[in-house]
């Protein structure tokens, strides 16, 4: 048997990453809608020498980050290879972490998309990565399209399944929508918490969250005085609330002041969409009086770019954005 090919990747080439945080579900639009936020990680990866790795990551959680083989980003890196049929270098990584893990923010989707896009910029020249193939493997390694569709293409994206895999439409948001996050110091794993939504929801229920999820979308992009209204749910936030009591406590006090509040992901992050920034420095001030749980406030704007990778080796490198 001939030995493998060596990777097409010179060691030493470089490569830097910058992905958004993500909000998934908005409330009624349970595992179909997503929004980019403000927050970023961004990662140096470079190629090693085959079989080697190295990885540096620093700042909130990092010591339960694994630096070996299982790390969700150089899992992300493998997997792209892998499914191009190149051989993987040798990959250095050094982060550090920006994006609170366990809160609902998209950290595990932002992971992937990084991996994904380090390997994009790895093999350019080689192999095109475009956006329905990104897609498809960060779907396939997160297991739904919802938080890494708008890690990848930013803005506000609508994901869904077909016969031909994940597929997605981004929309752009009102200027008028700005977003406040309220993150507890307590995390909740993604899959407990999906555990707790149901299977199986009273029809009245399944009509009521599609109406709202309508609505919702003309509240972003053209209404956003209607985002109150659009934000109810009655699929999943009630169920999950008996997991996260003060996630819970916060979201019904600042709903009946008037702001369009939900769970962010599977929490136990809240997300506020309020309809200007004076009214999401109200939410901020509501929110440190009502409840004994201390909350970081998070004043984020909607990322319209998505994930980026550039040739950092290069003295005058191009960001190669995905967004569309």
């Amino acid at each position: 048997m001939s030995p493998a090919p060596p990777s097409p990747v010179v060691p030493g080439r470089t490569v830097a990453v910058r992905v958004p945080a993500t909000s998934a579900n908005l409330g009624p639009g349970f595992d179909t809608l997503g929004l980019g936020l403000s927050l970023y990680d961004e990662l140096l990866v470079w190629a090693l020498p085959d079989g080697e790795l190295h990885i540096d990551v620093t700042g909130p959680g990092a010591d339960a980050v694994p630096r070996d083989a299982s790390n969700l980003v150089v899992r992300a890196i493998a997997y792209a290879f892998e499914a191009v049929g190149r051989r993987m270098p040798g990959i250095g990584l050094s982060t550090r972490i920006v994006i609170p893990h366990g809160r609902g923010l998209g950290s595990s989707g932002a992971a992937v998309v990084a991996g994904l896009l380090a390997a994009r910029g790895l093999l350019a020249g080689d192999v095109e990565f475009g956006a329905s193939l990104l897609l498809r493997l960060a779907t396939e390694l997160e297991g739904h399209p919802d938080n890494v569709a708008p890690a990848l293409f930013g803005g506000l994206t609508i994901a869904w399944m077909d016969e031909n895999g994940p597929q997605f439409k981004k929309l752009l948001v009102h200027r008028g929508v700005s977003p406040v996050v309220f993150v507890p110091e307590t995390t909740m794993p993604t899959r407990l918490s999906r555990e707790l939504a149901p299977l199986q929801v009273p029809r009245e229920d399944a009509v009521f969250n599609v109406s709202r999820s309508a609505l919702l979308i003309a509240a972003l992009t053209q209404s956003p005085e209607l985002l109150l209204a659009a934000t109810d749910d009655k699929l999943h936030q009630t169920y999950r609330a008996q997991a996260m009591p003060a996630t819970d406590a916060l979201v019904r006090e600042l709903r009946r002041a008037g702001f369009a509040a939900v769970l962010s992901g599977a929490g136990p992050s809240v997300l506020v969409l309020a309809d200007g920034p004076g009214r999401r420095l109200e939410a901020a001030r509501l929110a440190a009086s009502v409840t004994d749980t201390p909350w970081e406030a998070l004043m984020l704007a909607v990322d319209f770019k998505g994930a980026t990778v550039r040739n950092y080796t290069e003295d005058a490198p191009q960001t190669a954005s995905l967004a569309t």
